[in-house]
C-alpha cells in the first residue's frame, strides 16, 4: 500500500535511468526463444513476484515488459523507460524490492505456469534514484514438461489429442480432464453414473479435482456422505492459447466446444461407465464457468440436461460489465465523462477502472496489446472476436483511447447469449426448458448481476416458458450462490432420473 500511495502523492523518483538486463542460462535452451519478456517489482516476497502479475490496485506489483524474437543465450535484454510499464517505471518510488524476470513463451497455453515458460531466481534490490546502474537477472529456471498428476482411489486424469483443435492449430493440441468418482464405484461394475461437468473459475485447471478431494477437504465430505447423489465429476480444463478458452467454439481459440462435445467427453463416458445419454449429463460453473456451462447448455441444447450457473461472466453484451458494447462509443469513459469503474468492494466502493485494467493487460500483451494479454479482457476479446488476416484476434476497443469499433462488436453478437436465446427461442426454448438455473449476487464485484437482470427480462416473458431459475443474493458479491454443493447435486440427481413411465408410480 504504501508504494501506490507514494505514487499517488507524487513522492517518486521522477525521471531516473531505471535499467534491467535479462540473460538467458546457456544450459536452460538450445534454440532461440520468442515469447513476453516481463520483469516484476513488489514490495513483497509471498507470492514470488512472477505470481502477483495480475495484481492491479494498491497492492500490485510495478511491471516492465518487452517482445523478444529468437533470443539465444549470450546475449542481454535491456528493458529501461522505452519498455513498456506499469505503472509508469519513471515514477517508481525509491525502496526496497523484490524483483523477478519472466519469458511467457508456451504458445498453446498462456499460463503463469505453461511448461517451457523461463523465470529467474528472485533477488532483493534497493533502487536508488542516484544510482544508473543495471539490475541484472538471468532466467536460469524453466517450468517442466507437463507431467499427468498421479490417479488416486477417486480421483483419476485424462490428456487425449483433439483431431479438431490439432487441424485448426496445425500441430498436436491436447485436451485434459480431471475426474472424480462416486462413492459406490468400486463396489458395483455393472453401475453408471450420470456426469457432471464441471468449469471453474478464471483459468482453473483440469487438476483442481485433486484439491477438491484433499483428505479434509469440505467438499470430500459431502461427496462421500450417505446422502449425497452419486454421479461421476468431470472438471474441464481452463488453459487455452489467449487464456481462459470458455470451452466454445471461437474463430481466435478454435473449436473447443465440438471438441469437448465430439470427443472428450464421449472418451471419458467410456473410461469410467457414464451412463453416456443427454439426459444423464447435466453442467455447472463459477464466475467464467458459469458462463462456459450456460454457453455449452444454449450452443448444445440436446447433449445437455440441465446447468446451474453462479455469477456468470456477461450474459447479455448490453451490459458487459457496464458497457454497452453496441451503444457505448468508449470503454474506458460512460457518457457522463467518468471513468468507468471495474471493480468494487460489496459496499459500493470503486477498486478499479476499466482503463486501469487494460492498461496492465497492454503492458502483459504481446504487442504492447490488451488483446494479446492472456488475461480477463484479453480472454474475453478472443473467445468472443473476430480473427484478423495476421491471425491474431482484431480489438473491440482502441488499447490507448479506449474507441469501441463498432464493426467488431457487430460480430460479438453470436456470443451474446441473452441474444442468442431471443433470436432462436422458437426452436431453442422446448429444448431448453426446465434446464437453465441461474444465481448471482446483487453486489457483484465485476457488476455481472446488470447482465443476469436483461437476460431475466427476457426468460420471463418467453413462449413457450423456459421453466428455470434465476435467484439474486441481497448485497452479496462475485461468488455467490444460491445453493450448497448438497443441494445443488439433488437437483441435479432429480433432473438426471429417466422419465416415469406412463402409469407407474
Amino acid at each position: 500500500m504504501a508504494l501506490w500511495l507514494a505514487f499517488f502523492a507524487g513522492q517518486v523518483l521522477g525521471a531516473t535511468a531505471l535499467r534491467f538486463e535479462v540473460s538467458l542460462a546457456g544450459s536452460l535452451v538450445s534454440v532461440g526463444q520468442t515469447g513476453r519478456l516481463i520483469v516484476v517489482l513488489s514490495q513483497k516476497d509471498r507470492p514470488e513476484p512472477r505470481f502477483a502479475i495480475t495484481q492491479a490496485g494498491a497492492n500490485g506489483p510495478f511491471i516492465v515488459a518487452r517482445d523478444v524474437k529468437d533470443w539465444k543465450a549470450g546475449s542481454v535484454m535491456t528493458l529501461d523507460r522505452g519498455a513498456a510499464s506499469f505503472p509508469n517505471v519513471s515514477e517508481i518510488p525509491a525502496g526496497d524490492y523484490y524483483v523477478q524476470a519472466l519469458l511467457y513463451s508456451n504458445s498453446d497455453i498462456r499460463s503463469l505456469n505453461g511448461s517451457g515458460n523461463l523465470y529467474s531466481d528472485v533477488r532483493k534490490v534497493h533502487l536508488n534514484p542516484q544510482d544508473s546502474s543495471a539490475i541484472r537477472l538471468e532466467l536460469s529456471r524453466a517450468i517442466p514438461p507437463e507431467q499427468m498428476p498421479a490417479d488416486t482411489e477417486w480421483v483419476r486424469f485424462f490428456k487425449i489429442q483433439s483431431r479438431l483443435l490439432s487441424d485448426f492449430r496445425g500441430h498436436p493440441v491436447y485436451l485434459r480432464a480431471g475426474i472424480v468418482l462416486p462413492r459406490d464405484y468400486q463396489q458395483d461394475p455393472a453401475r453408471t453414473y450420470p456426469l457432471w461437468v464441471r468449469i471453474g473459475g478464471d483459468g482453473t485447471r483440469f487438476s483442481a479435482v485433486a484439491g477438491l478431494m484433499n483428505e479434509k477437504s469440505d467438499f470430500r465430505k459431502t461427496w462421500l456422505a450417505k446422502d449425497t447423489p452419486q454421479m461421476i465429476l468431470l472438471q474441464l480444463d481452463g488453459a487455452g492459447p489467449y487464456g481462459d478458452c470458455y470451452q466454445v467454439n471461437s474463430a481466435n481459440n478454435g473449436p473447443y466446444g465440438d471438441a469437448i462435445v465430439q470427443e472428450l467427453i464421449p472418451f471419458i463416458e467410456k473410461q469410467v461407465r457414464a451412463t453416456g445419454a443427454p439426459r444423464a449429463r447435466v453442467l455447472s460453473g463459477l464466475s467464467t464457468g458459469g458462463w462456459a456451462a450456460l454457453a455449452l447448455q444454449v450452443f448444445y441444447p440436446d447433449f445437455f440436461n440441465g446447468v446451474w450457473s453462479s455469477c456468470p461472466d456477461p450474459v447479455d453484451f448490453r451490459a458487459f460489465e457496464l458497457v454497452n458494447i453496441y451503444e457505448d462509443t468508449n470503454a474506458f469513459v460512460n457518457k457522463y465523462g467518468c471513468e468507468r469503474p471495474s471493480d468494487r468492494a460489496v459496499s459500493g466502493e470503486i477498486r478499479q477502472t476499466l482503463r486501469h485494467e487494460v492498461q496492465l493487460e497492454n503492458v502483459l500483451g504481446y504487442g504492447n496489446n490488451w488483446a494479446l494479454s492472456g488475461q480477463q479482457w484479453g480472454q474475453w476479446n478472443a473467445v468472443f472476436g473476430p480473427r484478423g488476416d495476421n491471425g491474431l484476434p482484431i480489438n473491440l476497443w482502441n488499447a490507448q483511447t479506449g474507441a469501441i469499433d463498432r464493426r467488431v462488436a457487430e460480430q460479438w453478437k453470436k456470443y451474446d447469449l441473452r441474444l442468442v436465446m431471443e433470436q432462436n427461442w422458437a426452436t431453442l426454448g422446448p429444448k431448453l426448458q426446465g434446464k437453465i438455473h441461474l444465481s448471482v449476487g446483487d453486489a457483484d464485484n465485476y457488476y455481472l448481476n446488470n447482465a443476469v437482470h436483461l437476460l431475466d427480462d427476457f426468460l420471463s416473458k418467453a413462449n413457450p416458458p423456459y421453466k428455470g431459475s434465476v435467484v439474486y443474493g441481497p448485497q452479496k458479491g462475485h461468488g455467490w450462490s444460491n445453493l450448497d454443493l448438497l443441494s445443488m447435486l439433488k437437483e441435479m440427481d432429480a433432473a438426471t432420473r429417466p422419465a416415469a413411465k406412463p402409469g407407474s408410480n
